[in-house]
């Protein structure tokens, strides 16, 4: 079990606890660990959309031998029919855990305080813990371990990034960071990163980001409710693509959380290529949260 009560940020975990969930992922997708939460309901609220997050959860859940029900945006207006303290009061009387994909990370904080049950962070504007553990699964399974893997994130600083720049300080991992300078990563994001003693290099061009890496890693540049920035971003981001020019002097593998834009912030090739890791990576939400809601929920 965990000592911490929700899983709001990836450092909701100590590194210990970190490696442990990690393991657990490992040894359950493996099929050397056989445990299972029967009878035990997710409740998972969406007011955002996704593909991933819900199917991963709720395969997840049937899997161990639970259940998962979806509330989306037409099922529970989260603030609006009721307030979000009710809202998480009675969910709490109903299941034995929750998670939520929404906007504002403080509607997610502040369902966590009024819930008696776990509360799991689906994603947020601020933050997607979940895409770290199963991020950090996937370098931990291509490399064997963290030690002197070198991570390149190339594009925005957004919410996958924000997480996984935390996460990387957790095990150790050697991350250099190129973005447009108005699309960085926030400042106490990577102060806390320092704090954890493994603070990100900042470089401005991508290619010099890329060159040592082993692991180059992109996401969308105009992520949902963005879409009045697109010309905007497009502008701002010329330059940062993960193509086979920028990556033509490297060996490094490639990740993208998904959806991707292809011919934007990714080209096809690249993602179709013998050097993507992208559809481990996506498999790997699925083992991540299991390992999760097992080490959250089994007393």
């Amino acid at each position: 079990m965990l000592e911490t009560d929700h899983f709001l940020d990836i450092d909701d975990l100590t590194t210990d606890e970190l490696e442990t969930v990690l393991d657990r992922a490992a040894a359950i997708k493996a099929g050397e660990d056989d445990t299972r939460l029967p009878d035990q309901t997710l409740g998972m609220l969406f007011e955002k959309p996704s593909t991933r997050t819900r199917i991963s959860f709720e395969t997840g859940m049937t899997q161990l031998g639970g259940h998962a029900i979806f509330l989306g945006p037409e099922d529970i207006q989260l603030g609006h029919g009721e307030p979000l303290s009710d809202t998480s009061r009675v969910l709490s009387r109903y299941v034995d855990a929750v998670m939520a994909r929404l906007f504002d990370h403080g509607d997610l904080i502040e369902i966590a305080e009024y819930s008696d049950v776990p509360v799991v962070n689906g994603l947020t504007d601020d933050a997607h813990p979940c895409q770290t553990l199963a991020d950090l699964l996937t370098i931990k399974e291509a490399f064997g371990g963290f030690d002197d893997v070198r991570v390149a994130w190339v594009g925005d600083g957004n919410n996958v990034g924000q997480s996984l720049v935390i996460g990387a300080a957790m095990v150790g991992l050697d991350l250099t960071i190129s973005t447009p300078d108005t699309y960085g990563m926030d400042d106490a994001v990577l102060e806390q990163a320092a704090e954890l003693g493994h603070e990100p290099t900042i470089v401005d061009d991508p290619k010099a980001a890329v060159d040592d890496a082993d692991v180059v890693y992109t996401d969308v540049w105009i992520s949902m409710g963005q879409e009045d920035q697109r010309h905007e971003k497009l502008a701002a981001f010329d330059g940062y693509q993960v193509n086979e020019r920028l990556l033509a002097d490297s060996d490094a593998q490639v990740m993208h959380c998904l959806p991707a834009h292809r011919g934007e912030e990714i080209t096809g090739d690249v993602l179709e290529s013998e050097r993507s890791l992208v559809w481990d990576q996506a498999e790997n939400r699925l083992h991540a949260q299991k390992g999760l809601l097992v080490e959250l929920l089994d007393a």
